[in-house]
């Protein structure tokens, strides 16, 4: 991906490096590098770092029923960007944005609308 992250999701997105995610989760840095190839979480490299948006983590862990959703939009082939914008774009049916839904354990609702997006 080589767009920046502002440009992807938004200038009013907080995001957060791999060292800040890995001392949020408790793991190694090397740990959330290969959270973001398997799917488990997204982010934007920019110059030699990574940059993870913070709206993925809650109380040491990664907003329930993100990978799936990440995993669903992928097999459908989304590309990690279009899955992003989409996680970050405003749905009036939701109503807010996918992750805001997903952050408040909307996640069934948000999890039927990427199926759909996938077919």
């Amino acid at each position: 991906m080589t767009e920046s992250i502002a440009a992807v999701v938004g200038h009013d997105i907080e995001v957060v490096t791999l060292a800040q995610v890995a001392e949020h989760l408790g793991v190694p840095r090397t740990r959330v590098s290969q959270m973001i190839k398997q799917g488990q979480l997204l982010g934007v490299r920019e110059g030699d770092r990574w940059l993870v948006p913070a709206a993925f983590l809650v109380q040491g862990a990664v907003v329930k029923g993100l990978p799936g959703t990440i995993q669903v939009l992928r097999d459908g082939g989304y590309a990690d960007a279009e899955i992003l914008r989409w996680l970050f774009a405003d749905d009036e049916s939701l109503p807010g944005m996918p992750i805001d839904a997903l952050r408040s354990d909307r996640g069934r609702e948000v999890k039927r609308r990427a199926q759909a997006m996938a077919f």
